[in-house]
């Protein structure tokens, strides 16, 4: 054995939400027992690409003696995982040979179809919402529903001030909903809203917080991400007042 990257997953601070799973493209995390485990030292390089899909900051990259990852282990698990047909899993976009044994119903992805067109007349009560889940710490940022997307990043108080938000703001694109005050590891958010960017590849953001101090910390973060993305893609933002105004924020 060698001293090498490998991923170690904190099972005091695992949900078993299952995020991680699809974001390991080697199968090397699954669902055991309610917990995120490392199946074995060998499928895993050490990138630590599931570490920005955990919402509780489980997973870190840590260097110790463990064994040589063996491409060839990994291509022969997959390769045996998809002959075996087994179900896709349901929380982010399908991964060859992947499958949680089990993941948190609230993050499992949920695409309903489209609303019924709005005509002349209709209540504004009706839905707009396309998607499951809406959380930012919840939503995979490879989900099927941000491809070519636009994304409508939320404070979570703009949709009680708005009283028309889901016929004016809603329809028709992605919601995504956070509170940059009371929310904690918004560096995970932040590599979440890059991934949405890089490997989402949603097609434009917008921000809507509320006219307070706290809420520009999440315009902060959808700028932030933009600088770090490799795409290029509009960011509009929208500042609501308490009274439920809305208008143009800063460019």
């Amino acid at each position: 054995m060698a001293v090498r990257d490998v991923v170690e997953i904190d099972e005091t601070l695992c949900d078993g939400c299952g995020d991680c799973v699809p974001s390991c493209a080697e199968g090397a995390i699954q669902i055991v027992d309610g917990k995120a485990r490392l199946v074995s030292d060998v499928y895993c390089d050490g990138f630590g690409a599931c570490l920005g899909h955990c919402p509780q900051g489980a997973i870190t990259v840590v260097r110790r003696e463990a064994e040589p990852f063996d491409r060839d282990a990994v291509d022969r698990r997959l390769a045996a995982s998809q002959s075996s047909a087994a179900p896709r899993w349901a929380a982010g976009l399908p991964v060859a040979g992947q499958r949680a044994a089990a993941s948190c119903p609230g993050s499992r992805v949920a695409m309903p179809g489209p609303p019924p067109p709005l005509r002349v007349g209709d209540s504004e009560e009706v839905s707009r919402l396309r998607q499951w889940p809406i959380q930012l710490h919840l939503v995979s940022p490879s989900a099927p529903f941000f491809a070519d997307a636009e994304v409508l990043l939320v404070a979570d108080c703009v949709g009680y001030a708005v009283g028309d938000f889901h016929r004016r703001h809603l329809d028709g694109r992605v919601l995504a909903i956070a509170c940059p005050k009371l929310d904690t590891r918004q560096d995970v958010y932040l590599a979440k809203l890059v991934s949405m960017i890089d490997q989402g590849a949603i097609r434009a953001l917008e921000v809507m917080v509320m006219d307070v101090p706290c809420c520009a910390g999440l315009v902060r973060l959808a700028r932030e991400a933009l600088a770090h993305a490799g795409r290029r893609i509009p960011l509009r933002v929208s500042v609501v007042g308490i009274a439920g105004q809305v208008s143009a924020g800063p460019p």
